[in-house]
């Protein structure tokens, strides 16, 4: 069930039923606009493949993972999720709307590559400074790189496809 609406602030709105309830999207999430998570792996490490893998993996992860840890630690989850399991989880863990809409659809990623750790670390910069959310990933050190915690990767978003562009735009894809 699709409908359309009008208001005077927006001019159309996607109203879609997902399990019983309706969310409200603004044409600024129509299909015609992406969004997606880059990944951004050093590849001067030369990490075996599947050391490359759990770093990406752990990046991409790390924007649920933090906010689970940081939204749950301590706190009960509420008596009507623990009874009816009806609880807007998205919205207990702050998602933006963007967030849950790449949640709610593709889970499109980007795995692009540097060479050093400058590179990776102006990138985290550049995102930052665009209010973009970003992990970076300091792996331990115990299997790899000789017991010294190194930055291997870092994930952008997930968000718009034009506002990570300008920053990972012009890296090599892994």
């Amino acid at each position: 069930m699709l409908q359309i609406l009008v208001s005077h602030n927006v001019t159309a709105q996607r109203v879609e039923p997902v399990r019983g309830r309706f969310f409200l999207l603004s044409k600024e999430f129509d299909v015609s606009n992406k969004i997606k998570q880059v990944i951004v792996m050093r590849h001067d490490l030369g990490m075996r493949k599947g050391k490359a893998i759990a770093q990406g993996a752990h990046a991409s992860m790390a924007f649920l993972t933090r906010r689970i840890q940081q939204n749950t630690e301590g706190v009960r989850m509420p008596d009507q999720f623990q009874k009816y399991g009806d609880f807007d989880v998205y919205g207990y863990m702050g998602l933006t709307p963007v967030q849950r809409e790449w949640l709610q659809s593709s889970f499109a990623k980007v795995c692009v590559r540097v060479n050093s750790e400058e590179e990776l670390m102006e990138i985290h910069k550049k995102a930052k400074a665009a209010g973009l959310e970003v992990h970076l990933i300091t792996d331990s050190g115990k299997t790899e790189f000789h017991g010294v915690p190194t930055n291997t990767c870092l994930a952008i978003g997930p968000d718009l496809s034009e506002k990570i562009d300008p920053i990972t735009g012009g890296l090599t894809l892994l």
